[in-house]
């Protein structure tokens, strides 16, 4: 409505320009423009003026910031799928929604488990850091840089959501047995066409894979699944990906695990403590037993943009009056 003013919006990271350029036109937006992570003090004080918050991972909002947010603040609209950084049940008591940006995620993510399950058995980065390093190569040899086949593998995944499908579809097109384990089985028509076995119980398909691909959110359910009891299960030739949350694994156990040579190896995304990376991981990497990557799971620059016009769209829902299309509800464990 002409006249009406516009709400205070507060975006706690930089953003694609595009979506940082429409805020601006549509709301009283305050950019964030250097990137630099806010401190808890700069968190609350935002919470405090603004009428709708935009946090992103890198935002621990917990209940304390919460309780002290100001009268306005009506709704988190989170830049990001996951929302375990954001306390949802304090905010329902308070009167604010929390809305994420889900389904624009999935196939950049599936494309980067995917990668990392070719990478890491096929010792991609080790071969490619072996030549820059060295800055010479001796040319071929029959017994130089051997991996593992991908294909005819059994591909165990923790979690088949629309993620974890997706990646079940890219792996059987590379010859891989799709397995998996997951709250509730698929749609028969979805286990048809991926030929895929379910497993009722987490225990016997670990123990039974050769790769297996996390895919399961972030949850106090889902907090360290993978336990130091449950990654022993998995045979020494055995691969980890883990594009998902830090904390689903025990990282601790599964550093121990690989330095023992209990576990082949590991490509992950993501971090127990993020963004602080364990030592130990740093070291297992540079001798090429692990591949690690930025949380880059979801870095394209379409995915981004997507997610920008899903937290545009919350935003434009709840200011109208209506209830936004991805409000998050509390996990019932």
């Amino acid at each position: 409505m002409a006249g009406k003013k516009k709400p205070l919006v507060v975006i706690t990271r930089k953003l694609p320009d595009p979506v940082e350029t429409r805020m601006r036109e549509l709301f009283d937006a305050r950019l964030n423009i250097d990137d630099k992570p806010m401190s808890r003090d700069e968190l609350a004080a935002a919470m405090q003026e603004a009428d709708v918050l935009v946090p992103t991972i890198t935002d621990r909002i917990d209940d304390s910031l919460i309780a002290g947010a100001g009268q306005n603040l009506k709704l988190i609209a989170n830049f990001g799928n996951g929302v375990d950084h954001i306390d949802i049940v304090a905010a329902g008591k308070k009167g604010i929604a929390v809305t994420n940006t889900p389904n624009v995620l999935t196939e950049d993510t599936a494309d980067m488990t995917m990668g990392l399950i070719l990478t890491v058995p096929r010792r991609l980065i080790e071969g490619a850091a072996m030549l820059v390093a060295n800055g010479k190569w001796a040319g071929w040899s029959p017994t130089w840089m051997l991996g593992r086949r991908i294909g005819g593998k059994r591909l165990g995944i923790v979690g088949m959501g629309r993620i974890g499908t997706a990646v079940a579809r890219r792996a059987k097109a590379f010859g891989l047995s799709i397995h998996y384990h997951n709250r509730k089985r698929v749609m028969p028509a979805v286990e048809d066409e991926l030929e895929a076995t379910y497993w009722e119980s987490l225990d016997q398909m670990l123990a039974r894979m050769d790769i297996i691909s996390v895919n399961c959110p972030s949850t106090p359910a889902t907090f360290h699944l993978l336990s130091g009891r449950r990654l022993a299960l998995l045979q020494p030739s055995a691969y980890i990906v883990n594009t998902a949350r830090g904390d689903i694994i025990d990282e601790d156990a599964l550093i121990k695990l690989i330095q023992d040579g209990k576990i082949a190896g590991a490509g992950l995304d993501v971090f127990e403590h993020e963004p602080a990376i364990n030592p130990k991981l740093l070291k297992l990497a540079a001798k090429g037993k692990v591949v690690l990557l930025p949380h880059m799971g979801s870095a394209t620059i379409e995915s981004r943009i997507d997610m920008g016009e899903k937290v545009i769209i919350n935003i434009r829902a709840h200011q109208d009056g209506h209830r936004p299309p991805d409000r998050v509800l509390p996990t019932r464990v």
